[in-house]
């Protein structure tokens, strides 16, 4: 598929506003930096142009190899042809260290600028914690008007285009907007039919903030199951369409204005996860979304989360 081919929406802030690709290739992956790389230039040739990395992924390095090969060969004519988002760990979610994290992550990609910055989980863990998921001892107090008030500072040296939160809740996201000069531009949480998170949807769709799903086709065996993958319901309605139950999840998204980001190295399914854009879902197929069980994967624990569904 051509890169032109794939619809965006428009991240806006008070002084400009920038184009992101509502399908983004995501290198969170326990592949060799080697893969990665491979992987990457792979999805720019099949016309993925939107890359969302971070500190923690360990892809960094890999994704800025991969960009300036990119560049030498000719796939794109230059690197504001990409979109980049990458995130802040929360061993730097401290108003101090923001700004050192955002050089470094800049250093590793070998880049001037991100297209998208995010303050990666709502927590502050004490640097050089390396457990995951964390130990209660490691957690330390979480500053977010602090932290803010840097991630601001990131944008408005041009260090990042645009800036925004993942895994926050409504709560947490009320809590940002009291106080925030710049608002986030995006909210990047699990999304998908076996988590709906409808009510933080409708909130972040009142207040103007883009919501990305990751996890979209579920977690592949990360957490131990994979409810999407194995859905019943989901087959059905891809037999119907002559489509994927992975293409199935994604469409939906797409039709609920939710953006993307897909994990897969696989030629053949990186491919496919682009060719969601010439068919629709049916009322029928809804009502059936609709009928799934909920069941949240990626829990780092109730203070993370309301209950939303």
């Amino acid at each position: 598929m051509s890169s032109s081919n794939i619809p965006h929406v428009v991240l806006q802030s008070s002084s400009n506003h920038h184009k992101m690709p509502v399908i983004g290739f995501g290198t969170a992956s326990t592949s060799s930096p080697i893969d990665t790389k491979e992987a990457i230039l792979e999805a720019i040739k099949l016309g993925y142009r939107h890359f969302d990395t971070a500190s923690i992924y360990g892809s960094e390095k890999s994704l800025g190899e991969a960009i300036a090969e990119a560049l030498q060969l000719g796939l794109i004519a230059s690197r504001d042809q990409l979109f980049i988002t990458s995130k802040l760990w929360c061993t730097d979610n401290f108003p101090n260290l923001v700004l050192p994290a955002i050089h470094k992550t800049l250093q590793c990609l070998k880049l001037e600028y991100l297209d998208l910055y995010l303050i990666h989980w709502p927590i502050s863990v004490n640097p050089g914690t390396f457990d995951f998921p964390f130990p209660e001892e490691a957690l330390a107090s979480f500053d977010l008007k602090g932290v803010w008030q840097a991630m601001e500072e990131c944008q408005k040296q041009g260090l990042t285009k645009f800036i925004g939160v993942s895994n926050f809740n409504c709560h947490k996201l009320e809590n940002l907007l009291s106080f925030a000069t710049i608002p986030p531009s995006v909210n990047q949480v699990e999304l998908n039919p076996t988590w709906q998170q409808k009510k933080l949807r409708e909130f972040c769709q009142k207040k103007n903030i883009i919501v990305t799903a990751h996890s979209p086709l579920g977690s592949g065996n990360f957490w131990g199951f994979n409810n999407v993958m194995d859905n019943e319901l989901l087959k059905q309605i891809g037999e119907a369409h002559h489509k994927s139950i992975a293409q199935v999840s994604l469409r939906w998204l797409y039709e609920l204005e939710i953006t993307i980001v897909v994990k897969s190295y696989n030629k053949e399914r990186m491919k496919q996860n682009l060719e969601i854009f010439d068919w629709s879902l049916t009322k029928d197929d809804y009502a059936k979304i609709d009928e799934i069980k909920q069941n949240r994967i990626c829990n780092l624990g109730p203070e993370i989360w309301d209950e939303e569904k």
